[in-house]
């Protein structure tokens, strides 16, 4: 599978994402030769534990990440990032936990917009909403290198690609860059090689980001 690099914008100090941000984004991709190839989404779900016994409630992770991708569209992925465990199952899994009602989905982030191709590259560009709600919360850029699928391999080029992106956004003095936080993918048992759940982590690490944005500002 080709690498593949998740960033989420991060604003400068006093201030916040916005559909304009997003949408100078996808205006400046377009403008270095982005071709549109469509939309995709993906979608993400904080689950919590449905404590019946109390004395069964130290047994069960105290919550974790649930998380479906546009390319494994039969594939769901959980996350106990205390833990550092990432399991892959079925999409049919959602259902099963539904009807256990042995945990309660709290939150879901939805991540949707438009994806384009640049040379050997491919990049998704999208907003964060949370389930019936237009309030962005977030802005995402996956960035996907197709030729290779050893991250080790393809990190010079891709700091290089994201160099050329910072640049040509930097002409449009939006207020804020797109970040990338690189997770210890070994603690999660997971090698070189790219795969889904590499993805996934990286999901879980920019939303725990985003949560502890949040409360920061509120604070």
């Amino acid at each position: 599978m080709p690498i593949k690099w998740v960033l989420h914008w991060q604003p400068n100090q006093g201030s916040t994402v916005s559909t304009q941000i997003l949408n100078e984004v996808t205006q400046c991709l377009e403008s270095i030769n982005g071709v549109r190839e469509g939309r995709w989404k993906a979608t993400l779900n904080y689950y919590k534990p449905i404590v019946r016994d109390q004395a069964a409630a130290y047994e069960l992770p105290r919550d974790f990440l649930g998380i479906s991708l546009a390319e494994q569209p039969s594939k769901y992925y959980f996350i106990i990032s205390t833990q550092r465990i990432i399991l892959e199952a079925d999409a049919s899994i959602q259902m099963i936990m539904e009807k256990l009602q042995s945990y309660k989905s709290r939150v879901t982030l939805y991540f949707e917009g438009s994806q384009y191709q640049l040379g050997d590259f491919r990049l998704r560009v999208g907003k964060v909403v949370p389930i019936n709600s237009e309030n962005l919360r977030g802005i995402v850029m996956e960035v996907e290198y197709l030729p290779l699928s050893s991250m080790e391999k393809a990190k010079q080029v891709m700091y290089e690609f994201l160099e050329i992106c910072q640049e040509a956004l930097s002409k449009r003095s939006l207020p804020g860059y797109f970040m990338h936080i690189a997770p210890n993918f070994g603690e999660f048992g997971l090698s070189d090689n790219y795969s889904p759940q590499h993805t996934a982590v990286q999901y879980a690490f920019i939303v725990a980001h985003l949560i502890a944005s949040v409360q920061a500002m509120r604070n």
